[in-house]
């Protein structure tokens, strides 16, 4: 049997290093959410993160294992958005500074909150561009260390963190349900579920636009889609990360779909239900819960919402009538 690439006990260590660094966000309840769905449903609200996103874990977490040397070089990263701001708010805190391979048509909102922590940016065309080969190369002309934005043992674990913080509060669940983008999210968190309770189900929740986990996953091989037209734009990925697949493999139950008008409808509900504003990529699960599309539900369910980061015009096109 191979040496899984992130333990238990190297999430506990990213706890470790993340504490007094990285916010412990609250875990919400429901009882209208409870009813809807037939469950006792815990939200771990990521949306209340630093960067308003989990991605800070995973970033701070790795960026803050650099050497001085590598530090005063500088890190590069490629992200659609979140792991963008995480990076640079990583870089800045630890006297660093970050360049962002993004694409053009990156929210505005996440690709001026990133120049804000006081990283460079540099673009690309997401349904023609190559932003692995474009930070790779970045990275040596500028002697940068490249931080990705999953595939990463150090970033794995530090996203994992989120879901240890929940199961310490609300004890044991009979499911963890979590966003699928590139999968680092999802492989930390069942790394550190299962690791505590080995029964637990791991659902993880995709757009239906951009499926390329489920099918990897039913293919027992990496598998790989058009990059999706979706309004979850930090889950528009065309194919799993080859590490992080390696962990999903073996740990996720299942990946349940959701469309867009779905996703719409739990930004709805949490706003109007929880009070809170959830991006559309953070909102995934709960539209997966709303819609029945994530199954016969056990009596306690934990969801990682992922992140908030979403405008205030591009949340109303979103959430509005007309939308």
């Amino acid at each position: 049997m191979t040496t899984p690439p992130v333990t238990l006990d190297d999430i506990r260590d990213a706890a470790q290093r993340l504490k007094g660094v990285a916010h412990r966000t609250p875990v919400l309840r429901s009882r209208t959410l409870d009813a809807r769905v037939g469950a006792e449903v815990l939200l771990k609200c990521e949306n209340f993160q630093r960067v308003g996103a989990f991605k800070f874990r995973g970033a701070y977490n790795a960026a803050s294992r650099l050497t001085p040397g590598q530090l005063a070089r500088g890190i590069a990263t490629y992200s659609s958005g979140n792991h963008a701001q995480a990076v640079a708010l990583a870089a800045r805190e630890l006297g660093s500074t970050a360049v962002i391979v993004m694409p053009e048509d990156a929210p505005r909102s996440k690709r001026e909150a990133t120049v804000g922590y006081g990283a460079e940016i540099v673009t690309y065309d997401r349904y023609t561009g190559d932003r692995v080969a474009l930070a790779e190369a970045l990275a040596a002309e500028r002697g940068l260390a490249l931080i990705p934005p999953y595939e990463h043992p150090h970033v794995i674990a530090g996203q994992g963190t989120a879901a240890l913080e929940l199961l310490e509060e609300a004890g044991e669940l009979g499911m963890l349900m979590a966003p699928v983008g590139g999968g680092g999210l999802i492989a930390g968190s069942a790394t550190a579920a299962k690791g505590l309770h080995p029964d637990i189900r791991i659902v993880g929740v995709e757009p239906e636009a951009g499926d390329d986990t489920k099918r990897s996953l039913e293919a027992g091989r990496r598998v790989t889609v058009p990059v999706p037209r979706t309004i979850a734009d930090g889950q528009a990925l065309h194919t799993p990360g080859e590490l992080t697949f390696s962990v999903n493999r073996r740990l996720v139950d299942a990946i349940a779909l959701v469309t867009d008008d779905e996703i719409r409808d739990a930004m709805r509900f949490a706003f109007e239900h929880l009070k809170v504003v959830v991006e559309p990529s953070g909102a995934t699960p709960l539209a997966a819960l709303l819609s029945g599309r994530a199954g016969e539900l056990p009596g306690r369910v934990g969801v990682i919402v992922s992140g908030g980061n979403v405008d205030a015009a591009r949340f109303a096109e979103l959430c509005g009538t007309g939308a």
